[in-house]
């Protein structure tokens, strides 16, 4: 399927055009749909060259997880997910194209936001976490390069490839972002819809201050900081520093709920559907 180009035809319905991101279980392409003449998101799983028939097996039920986690939210703020289909020996999801740049793009592009903007931003990103909580699912990877913004001030979170179920929530902490995650999730304890809000939490800092709050160098040194060090006061906060310091609380027990956190959020007002237009021109991003 590699050799000609970028000129690749899926399942006889979906043509390859141009790649739009790459991580690590797989790249995602622009794609159009002949079928149904539409543009489409078209994620490919690529095989380590040294994975055995394990391996492929455990790549092969996440990618099918992510989609069926993104199938059971109904929400503006979850990528819709199209199809899914074995083709090349490997599955493929095909999604929603949302011509959009993530939130890490915008801040390394033009700083820090204004608090109001990120309250704008969580606030949709809370209404989704609210809703895969309400279906019992935890998504365990908030952080701002899986935070789409689009000019038109729809916030999207994507990524449910390590979206687990509130039932089964033991933390499997390599697969993680190690400065976004919580510390019980570094401390190796169960998960809870808490653990979500911290990552929620360590967003908008990012958002308002330029920098994640525990990043260190390396991703040891930032799960020993979320366990350990006390985050710098956001200098760029505002009237969002409530929001902030209550959502990274370390103890889960002591951490703002969702509930509390939309009600400190929605006294900060709405910017409305304009929200983000000094970023209209950003460049289109999918995550993979």
């Amino acid at each position: 399927m590699r050799d000609g180009g970028l000129d690749i035809l899926v399942a006889g319905r979906y043509r390859l055009l141009e790649e739009l991101g790459r991580g690590g279980m797989g790249v995602v392409w622009r794609a159009h749909d002949e079928l149904l003449d539409r543009p489409v998101a078209v994620k490919e799983i690529l095989f380590p060259s040294n994975a055995d028939t394990e391996r492929q097996r455990r790549l092969c039920r996440l990618l099918t997880r992510e989609a069926r986690s993104m199938a059971r939210l109904r929400h503006l703020g979850v990528v819709a997910v199209f199809d899914v289909l074995v083709a090349g020996g490997r599955p493929w999801m095909v999604m929603e194209l949302v011509e959009a740049p993530n939130l890490q793009q915008i801040i390394d592009e033009h700083g820090p936001l204004d608090p109001r903007e990120v309250a704008e931003i969580g606030r949709q990103l809370l209404s989704v976490l609210r809703a895969a909580h309400t279906e019992g699912m935890l998504h365990r990877d908030v952080k701002p390069s899986n935070v789409l913004i689009h000019p038109d001030g729809r916030v999207v979170l994507t990524d449910f490839g390590l979206a687990i179920d509130l039932d089964d929530a033991e933390p499997r902490l390599l697969e993680c972002s190690p400065a976004y995650v919580s510390p019980e999730q570094a401390f190796n304890q169960p998960l809870t819809e808490a653990s979500d809000l911290w990552s929620l939490g360590a967003t908008l800092y990012t958002a308002v201050d330029g920098k994640a709050p525990y990043r260190r160098a390396g991703a040891l040194a930032s799960m020993l900081a979320v366990l350990t060090d006390d985050y710098l006061p956001p200098r760029h906060a505002g009237p969002l520093r409530p929001v902030i310091d209550g959502l990274l609380r370390k103890d889960p027990e002591k951490r703002l709920t969702a509930s509390q956190a939309g009600r400190l959020l929605d006294r900060m007002g709405h910017t409305g559907p304009r929200m983000l237009k000094l970023f209209r021109s950003a460049r289109t991003v999918a995550r993979t």
